[in-house]
């Protein structure tokens, strides 16, 4: 059964230079949609544009850290005048400086990151994304891409893990007082991609723990799915591209896991 398209549609896509914000984005322009690219230098966000438009899609690119109230209002600002109207944002996260650590080697400003990265620029996001929906009357869609390891955490990634749980929430937050406006909401807890970032946690566990890469990578990575790998890219753009159809819309404030079974039923 092919993907459902989004022909048209204008999209937002944030840390999406690479990994699997790049997955998203990518895929999504493969399915029609006009999407604005986002990171935090203007050189990593041009190569992520040209890399889409090779491959045929419709991109555009806004420079903006997400750690700040103006990166995010510059986002939203110079997405909107590129496309006019944004039909659905799908928020994803840088990882978080010090990570993998455990918690006894977080520090103060590790957890201000943590927090900043994964629950105040999301939430702000959201905030100045419903106001512009509301006061244009238009429909809009959110997706919070968060991980698993939220319902099963890692000791490593205790930070993330304790801040982008409040995604969740926030999502059926939002679902319970907009739905009705037209405005839906939904998180994504992802399992394991094979991405640079991905790559180098794995590469930092595995030397603190005296094991090489590729040893690590089959026992934490490939291992931990019952399918035997990891997800693909356009798996991930299938799901944001249904999650963005009228049909989605009994699902409104839903989590949603795509794991491989990498998790116990939690």
């Amino acid at each position: 059964m092919p993907c459902p398209r989004l022909d048209g549609a204008g999209v937002v896509v944030t840390a999406s230079t690479r990994g699997i914000g790049f997955y998203a984005a990518s895929t999504l322009a493969e399915l029609g949609a006009r999407v604005v690219v986002n990171g935090r230098t203007r050189e990593s966000v041009e190569r992520a544009v040209e890399e889409i438009r090779r491959r045929g899609g419709e991109a555009y690119g806004v420079a903006a850290a997400l750690g700040t109230r103006e990166g995010v209002d510059r986002l939203l600002d110079e997405a909107w005048r590129l496309l006019g109207a944004v039909d659905m944002v799908v928020f994803n996260a840088p990882n978080v400086s010090c990570e993998p650590c455990s918690l006894h080697e977080a520090g103060y400003s590790d957890w201000e990151e943590a927090a900043r990265l994964h629950l105040v620029t999301p939430g702000y996001l959201a905030t100045r994304y419903v106001a512009r929906l509301l006061d244009e009357e238009r429909r809009g869609v959110i997706v919070f891409l968060s991980s698993v390891t939220v319902k099963a955490p890692m000791p490593h990634f205790v930070l993330a893990d304790t801040a982008r749980a409040g995604l969740v929430q926030l999502a059926r937050s939002i679902a319970l007082e907009y739905s009705g406006r037209g405005i839906r909401s939904y998180t994504v807890l992802l399992g394991s991609f094979d991405t640079p970032g991905a790559r180098e946690n794995i590469r930092r566990l595995a030397e603190r723990q005296g094991l090489g890469f590729e040893e690590a990578w089959r026992r934490w990575v490939i291992g931990l799915s019952k399918l035997g790998r990891v997800a693909r890219p356009e798996e991930l753009g299938c799901l944001l591209s249904f999650l963005a159809q009228p049909e989605a819309e009994y699902m409104t404030g839903t989590t949603i896991t795509m794991d491989g079974v990498m998790t116990p039923c939690v």
